[in-house]
């Protein structure tokens, strides 16, 4: 799967704000296929980022990717590229 398909679009909550700012987590909604590895992956390629740790949850017929950044990236300035914030 190419990493433009993994990631649907990022999740713009108060919540998924919050984890940006306070634990260096960004927020995705995923395609259903998609695994811990590729969402990985996705992330890593697209925005030339360090993955630590990838959490999945299915909600509602989705999955949504809680994506932990090494402290030597911050979330803040991919959620600024994005247009989150």
């Amino acid at each position: 799967m190419k990493n433009y398909n993994v990631l649907i679009h990022p999740l713009t909550t108060e919540k998924s704000v919050r984890l940006m700012e306070s634990e260096n987590k960004l927020v995705f909604v995923v395609r259903n296929s998609a695994d811990k590895k590729l969402v990985k992956e996705a992330v890593e390629s697209m925005f030339a980022v360090k993955v630590d740790k990838v959490n999945i949850q299915n909600r509602m017929g989705r999955k949504i990717a809680f994506v932990l950044l090494h402290h030597d990236f911050n979330a803040m300035d991919i959620a600024t590229q994005l247009g989150i914030i």
